[in-house]
């Protein structure tokens, strides 16, 4: 099982699925509600949740997507009970109460925590800051 918001999908999710992927027969991510990026990064995502669902659906090496729980996020995990769920390098909201979490409900699950792939290029808000930037400078060499 993987988590994410996927928002600006790229090369550093898709590396982080596939990898995921990896660790075991079947993928199930859980895709990070809006409601729920806006509580954790301060704002909506720029692309809705079913789109962002959608866009993960479309992937060959996924073979279940899912909406996060939006009043208890680790009901999934109680749910699904995965053999394995799988971190990106910069995933840290949530992840403290995990180990607690199953060891509470006698969950025999590991955590794996992924490698990055170019990190310094691959992350949504450096992609997002880039796409205003383009924008902007459009705005600016464009006659009035």
């Amino acid at each position: 099982m993987a988590f994410g918001t996927f928002d600006y999908f790229h090369a550093g999710h898709e590396s982080y699925l596939k990898q995921a992927k990896a660790l075991g027969d079947n993928l199930t991510v859980v895709i990070a509600r809006d409601e729920t990026v806006k509580h954790i990064k301060g704002h909506n995502p720029d692309i809705s949740e079913k789109k962002r669902l959608k866009t993960i659906k479309t992937l060959p090496f996924v073979d279940k997507v899912i909406l996060g729980n939006k009043s208890d996020k680790f009901k999934i995990i109680r749910s699904y009970k995965p053999d394995i769920i799988a971190l990106g390098y910069d995933q840290f909201v949530f992840t403290y109460q995990l180990k607690t979490l199953l060891i509470k409900y006698k969950m025999n699950t590991k955590i794996v925590r992924l490698e990055p792939f170019q990190p310094d290029i691959n992350k949504s808000s450096i992609i997002k800051n880039k796409k205003i930037c383009a924008s902007l400078e459009e705005v600016e060499s464009s006659p009035l």
